[in-house]
């Protein structure tokens, strides 16, 4: 590596649905090719990580360390809980707290993040920092950084970091592809919502070449859980509720876990990232819902369509982000008050049938 750590040169904006233009790209590349070798480079993720905002992240900080890069953190807003099934991850090593994290980083790249309230207390490095790097897939992006690689048809991040990592040069090894392979089944639910195209299914394909073992990730990832989690869920499960009319008779279905059943039960909060799950399946509602307090009269919720609402409309009136057919915001007030906001915008955001 060679040069300086500036900002990188100002490109014209590319749309933001139209993904990542060539200026875009070269205004990234730049930035990461001509860091200089004592550069400090701090990798955030968004709050409440999941598998694509931690494996991208990851999985982007070990090819940057095969690239010569040697001050470098990763990090996340809010309390330094890695989510057990991630726990396995390599390259966990590089993660620090957000309390330790660089004040004044020569170069801050975002991942997974659709807006700078994804940052929490992290967000004044988009300030500090001597540039600002995003790679997001959330049509809902705002553009936040100085150079933003935003392809809101790449099914995870994790595409666009692998993406950008080809482009510098960095192949793939089984460190790098298992962190990027967690990324993609998390976010395409192991390979079943919409967002699975055949170019998943090549990205898959490089990455298991690598030898790491889908077997022992899905296990890990997906199919391992307490016995207080277990019935965490099937105290949850029966309280949801079904309402036949929101969005024009499409259907709503919804559920609420509080502060109070995870410490009945004895769970992390993670736990609950994959209730929407159980509740999604109901075959009687189109839209579905989760509300995880996070603290007294403060609930992150979840949604998700099964395509005739498009719930990134509801998440957007209502202060939060995501995609077509999944999710969210933060809601504050009580769970019913909190759902009957959603209602109120249920009937706006249904798509309208495609013409003959």
């Amino acid at each position: 590596m060679s040069g300086s750590s500036g900002t990188a040169a100002v490109v014209e904006a590319t749309p933001v649905d139209s993904g990542p233009g060539a200026g875009d790209w070269a205004a990234a590349e730049s930035l990461l090719r001509n860091l200089s070798p004592d550069a400090r480079v701090l990798l955030i993720c968004h709050v409440n990580p999941d598998g694509d905002a931690l494996g991208s992240m990851l999985g982007f900080a070990l090819g940057l360390r095969r690239l010569g890069v040697r001050a470098m953190q990763a990090t996340f807003p809010g309390p330094p809980e890695v989510p057990v099934p991630f726990q396995g991850l390599p390259g966990l090593e590089l993660l620090v707290p957000a309390t330790e994290a660089y004040p004044d980083p020569d170069l801050v790249i975002c991942f997974d993040a659709a807006s700078e309230s994804r940052l929490g207390e992290l967000v004044d490095r988009l300030d500090t920092a001597g540039a600002s790097l995003v790679l997001d897939h959330h049509a809902s992006n705002t553009r936040f950084g100085g150079v933003n690689l935003v392809d809101p048809h790449a099914a995870a991040t994790s595409v666009v970091a692998e993406q950008l990592l080809t482009r510098l040069g960095v192949g793939l090894d089984a460190g790098i592809a298992e962190c990027l392979y967690v990324a993609l089944t998390t976010d395409t639910g192991s390979f079943r919502f919409e967002a699975t195209t055949p170019a998943v299914h090549h990205l898959a394909a490089r990455l298991l070449a690598t030898g790491i073992r889908p077997g022992d990730i899905s296990r890990r990832v997906f199919d391992t859980r307490p016995f207080g989690a277990v019935r965490l869920f099937g105290e949850v499960l029966g309280r949801a509720r079904l309402e036949p009319a929101p969005a024009g008779g499409r259907g709503l279905v919804w559920t609420w876990a509080t502060l109070d059943d995870l410490a009945r039960h004895d769970q992390r909060p993670y736990v609950l990232e994959a209730l929407i799950d159980s509740v999604r399946c109901t075959a009687e509602a189109d839209v579905s819902c989760v509300l995880k307090q996070t603290a007294p009269g403060e609930w992150a919720v979840s949604l998700r369509s099964k395509g005739a609402v498009d719930v990134s409309r509801v998440a957007l009136a209502l202060g939060g982000g995501g995609h077509r057919f999944a999710a969210g915001f933060t809601g504050r007030g009580t769970a019913e008050e909190v759902v009957d906001r959603i209602r109120g915008q249920l009937d706006d955001a249904v798509i309208p049938p495609a013409a003959p």
